[in-house]
């Protein structure tokens, strides 16, 4: 199985390239930009309909704090179903044999979507996500992996979810894909990375830069499982 891995598209989707030979492709939320859901709606019925129409077998998406639409419900799991997309919020799919799970929560950091405070998301994780999950699909990191970026000071930190990180030592998966935390002021989260003693190969699918959307700065992560 050859999974194409991205997220944070904001709106230019149409400016990935599409790999050839891929088996599916999985978008770890922020399709969309817009923080008001009468406008955002367009923008993601917009990449419903790219998402749906690419030559790949299998399609997830999982939503983001900029997908607001999806959060109010203006866009449905319905809507996604319909063009042969596998939308995942706190559950579990297989397809093929792989055991793929898929959350949209993200620790609160302003007023957006699928936020949640830290307290909260570690009852989520220890729930939803079974022992046997080959897959983990998420919008935020875990702590420490791939998500340095500035705090409301201005101050780096990494600012993933140590509940989530946690979680993911317990379980093993093969793969822990998200995004959320974008490259920014010379700092590179996008990309892949592992950590000694742990099979897992972390993957933040983000193609954007803070303050130069327009441009991608990735075409998202490629692996064989």
């Amino acid at each position: 199985m050859k999974i194409w891995h991205i997220s944070d598209t904001h709106g230019f989707h149409k400016l990935l390239q599409i790999p050839e030979g891929i088996d599916m492709v999985i978008h770890s939320g922020d399709c969309s930009n817009p923080r008001d859901p009468y406008s955002n709606e367009p923008e993601v019925r917009a990449f419903i309909d790219w998402f749906g129409d690419l030559p790949i077998k299998h399609k997830i998406y999982v939503a983001g704090n900029h997908d607001t639409s999806i959060e109010k419900r203006f866009v449905t799991k319905s809507d996604f179903n319909d063009r042969g997309i596998h939308y995942l919020e706190n559950e579990t799919i297989e397809i093929e044999g792989i055991k793929i799970f898929g959350s949209p929560h993200t620790p609160t950091f302003g007023q957006w979507a699928f936020m949640k405070a830290r307290h909260k998301l570690d009852r989520i994780w220890q729930i939803a996500i079974e022992d046997d999950t080959n897959i983990i699909v998420v919008h935020g990191p875990p702590k420490g992996m791939l998500d340095l970026s500035y705090d409301r000071l201005s101050n780096l930190e990494f600012c993933g979810d140590k509940s989530l990180t946690n979680k993911v030592k317990e379980v093993e998966p093969k793969l822990m894909l998200f995004g959320h935390i974008h490259n920014c002021d010379g700092i590179i989260n996008a990309g892949t990375r592992t950590i000694p003693g742990l099979d897992t190969i972390f993957s933040n699918g983000s193609v954007v830069t803070d303050g130069k959307f327009g441009k991608l700065s990735s075409n998202g992560n490629i692996f064989k499982v």
